[in-house]
């Protein structure tokens, strides 16, 4: 990666991470939507994935239809139409897709609800296959997989609020008595969404976003990394970070998918009382990813050393925050607390080594979802909720531990790592055949799988990267963790 510039731009990083917000708001509501679109149309665990097929598959279809034009117009579709351009894009093409859950929330169709889902993935699939690599530019490179991790903080704030908004939108205040879902009242908050979107197309077109960064410009320096090379797929560090993304995406997203089937059925909540629990589980990714993003800001050691400590309760008192303004009862979440402590110990055995964190993080959501399958009552929902403290910090572990070494083809391996992305709603639909099979609880083996591909990732890249002759020091420094 090129320093873009020496230090953080903050007046184009800030209009940036809006679009971070919209990812997390829409894919943890769909959490919401799946038991609602369950019992409103009589759906199987397995056909309600179909809502996280749907939309995850999307980025996949967006990054090869990206991948398919740059192709055919022989040069790289956003060093054509600019990153700031890309973006707007992408917000358009989102907010066409939020248009169709008016018509489909009055003709009560399921189909055409996906289907608005899958435009409003296709959006976001380019939006990020902009906004990832972007984020790490807009300032240094010592500093740039913060950014990363502080921009996932922002969407975890997007996924932390998401679920209680659908859900008011839906059932009402918590105190209130309905507990029957109204498909109709999903289009108001995803018409608002669409608004939204196009709001932030109208500042992004006016704010001082780059076009293009120097990573995609192409170079022809023989000495550069990743010149000698003709495709991405030359990398193995790429190809088999691509699976880890695919698993990776696939455990945060079935985990929570599929939590609010656990609590219906084995717990006896109603549907309208899942929703804090889902925002707590969101919540938990933005609790470690704003722990993560503290070596982004430009404060003495000793203040850091502080705040790792800090920012987590501070993350942790937002989501108190806000499910005390929607009306939620706060006390079965205050013994959370104490959970957060397991993330922060993991998070100083790291040491900064991204391969590091990577390979305790996972072995650290492997025993959470164990606890959870061999548990009962309120302990196994706080160890399924706990896995998101631990896929809290992975994104940008796995995303530069892919692309680094890659050169003028970093921009390639981006758009493969994007689409796989799909995982969320393959390994969703997995685990929910697997919880109709055998039965729900169990059926989280198939996210300690996942954890375990991704613990061996950890291992072997290592290896792939020192056998390169390159060297995980400033990778070390830029997680920071």
């Amino acid at each position: 990666m090129s320093n873009y510039s020496k230090q953080t731009n903050w007046a184009q990083f800030i209009p940036l991470v809006t679009v971070f917000f919209f990812w997390g708001f829409v894919a943890a509501s769909n959490d919401i939507l799946i038991p609602v679109f369950q019992k409103a149309f009589n759906l199987t665990q397995t056909e309600s994935m179909l809502v996280q097929i749907c939309f995850y598959v999307a980025y996949t279809v967006g990054s090869l239809i990206y991948m398919g034009i740059s192709k055919s117009i022989r040069q790289d579709l956003i060093n054509k139409i600019g990153y700031k351009n890309g973006l707007i894009l992408g917000l358009l093409i989102s907010a066409l897709g939020t248009l169709l859950f008016y018509p489909a929330a009055n003709l009560k169709s399921f189909p055409l609800m996906i289907s608005g889902l899958f435009i409003v993935g296709l959006g976001f699939s380019l939006q990020q296959i902009v906004a990832n690599p972007l984020a790490i530019e807009v300032g240094p490179t010592e500093t740039g997989s913060q950014r990363l991790t502080m921009a996932g903080g922002i969407n975890n704030l997007g996924t932390t609020i998401g679920p209680l908004i659908v859900a008011f939108a839906i059932f009402g205040s918590a105190s209130a008595a309905n507990t029957e879902a109204s498909i109709e009242s999903v289009k108001i908050p995803y018409l608002i969404l669409g608004v939204a979107f196009v709001l932030v197309a109208i500042m992004l077109k006016f704010s001082s976003l780059p076009a293009v960064t120097p990573t995609n410009v192409e170079n022809t320096d023989d000495s550069t990394p990743g010149e000698h090379k003709s495709s991405a797929f030359q990398y193995p560090q790429l190809v088999m970070g691509m699976i880890a993304i695919f698993v990776y995406v696939g455990v945060e997203v079935s985990t929570a998918s599929n939590l609010p089937a656990y609590m219906e059925k084995n717990l006896g909540f109603e549907t309208k009382d899942v929703a804090p629990y889902v925002s707590l589980y969101w919540a938990s990714l933005m609790i470690g990813r704003w722990t993560g993003a503290v070596e982004a800001f430009d404060v003495n050691a000793g203040f850091k050393k502080i705040l790792r400590f800090l920012a987590p309760y501070l993350a942790f008192g937002v989501f108190l925050f806000v499910n005390a303004i929607a009306k939620h009862d706060l006390s079965p979440f205050y013994v959370y607390g104490f959970v957060i402590i397991a993330m922060i110990i993991c998070d100083i055995m790291s040491k900064g080594n991204p391969a590091r964190m990577l390979l305790i993080f996972s072995v650290a959501g492997i025993a959470a979802l164990l606890t959870g399958m061999f548990t009962t009552g309120m302990i196994s929902v706080y160890a399924f909720t706990s896995v998101g403290l631990f896929c809290s910090t992975l994104w940008p572990c796995i995303f530069a531990l892919a692309i680094n070494g890659l050169g003028k083809h970093t921009n390639q391996g981006s758009g493969y790592l994007i689409m796989m992305i799909m995982g969320g709603g393959l390994v969703s639909l997995l685990q929910g055949y697997v919880a109709d099979v055998i039965n729900i609880q169990f059926s989280y083996i198939v996210g300690v799988i996942c954890f375990a591909y991704l613990a061996f990732y950890a291992i072997r890249v290592t290896g792939i990267l020192k056998s390169q002759g390159i060297s995980l020091d400033h990778i070390s420094k830029g997680n920071g963790h």
